[in-house]
């Protein structure tokens, strides 16, 4: 299992932007009342989301942010095994069942909350392991709040050049994997996407943030661009729980170069993939383009 990253978020977002912008939520419906986190109790969630128009849906980090008419936001996080689906299901047996086709897959219907729109469609959140989060803000309040503004910047931002990424990583400590890793240094990447910008960049995960030089900087900075904005295009990684929100795969896992390809031959020189424990995480790397 592995969260949802930048590209899968990103992909979530611009696919609802399509689709549900102006649309009036109707009805709420949930099995574990536990997801929402704010406010704490499930009523008052139901009551003060219930005929909030969908004014705008966005992306900041890993999150999932849509501004409701009357200064609202929801905000969800959808965590581990998380992912959010657009359809029209059917509430049979205490069971919500969704129509023939990819929204049936096993890993799709594992639905604990739902809202209905004022057109019936309905946007469901399957949730297998149910850590995702779902909170109700004033609008102004969750711009300042720490949910967003601890975060660090947004690699993919026009204004995120060369010299701000290595501003960013300046008086950093650590190994780069890591830091590439933590939110607060910069938003999106996880376990996948770090692997694959290391390996494409020719950096061994384990290097410590200062014996990296300018150029090896440059060749992270290329690849941290390239890499998601190319999985976005590919609709994602679906090695696990991820499904876009009509229920179907991604396809990036075909293009991926080393993550989950231990013991694989490397694509550049064909030495078999590695893969070493990380601060409890796991890092794929070829042991001779990615020297220590």
């Amino acid at each position: 299992m592995y969260m949802p990253e930048l590209p899968e978020v990103e992909i979530t977002v611009r696919d609802l932007q399509k689709k549900i912008l102006g649309r009036k939520i109707e009805y709420i419906w949930t099995d574990f009342e536990k997801q929402v986190k704010k406010p704490k109790n499930f009523k008052d969630f139901k009551r003060e989301i219930k005929g909030k128009k969908i004014q705008k849906a966005w992306r900041r980090g890993k999150n999932i942010i849509f501004d409701l008419s009357d200064g609202k936001s929801l905000l969800i996080h959808q965590k581990l095994t998380g992912h959010l689906l657009l359809g029209k299901w059917k509430f049979k047996h205490g069971k919500w069942l969704p129509p023939p086709g990819p929204l049936s897959e096993k890993i799709n219907t594992y639905i604990h909350l739902l809202f209905t729109f004022d057109n019936s469609q309905m946007l469901a959140l399957s949730d297998l392991r149910k850590f995702a989060k779902v909170e109700l803000w004033d609008t102004k309040e969750l711009k300042n709040s720490e949910n967003l503004k601890n975060l660090g910047p947004e690699p993919l931002e026009r204004s995120f050049n060369l010299e701000k990424f290595k501003e960013t990583l300046s008086g950093k400590k650590g190994k780069i994997k890591q830091v590439l890793m933590d939110q607060k240094t910069i938003v999106g990447i996880g376990n996948i996407y770090s692997d694959e910008i290391l390996w494409t960049a020719k950096i061994h995960p384990f290097r410590e943030i200062k014996s990296l030089n300018d150029i090896e900087l440059k060749k992270i900075y290329k690849a941290m661009r390239k890499i998601p904005k190319r999985a976005i295009e590919l609709k994602g990684t679906s090695i696990s729980d991820f499904r876009t929100i009509s229920g179907q795969k991604g396809y990036y896992e075909k293009e991926r170069k080393v993550y989950r390809r231990e013991g694989e031959k490397c694509f550049r020189c064909g030495k078999k993939i590695k893969r070493v424990k990380l601060a409890g995480r796991s890092a794929h790397f070829c042991p001779k383009c990615q020297k220590l």
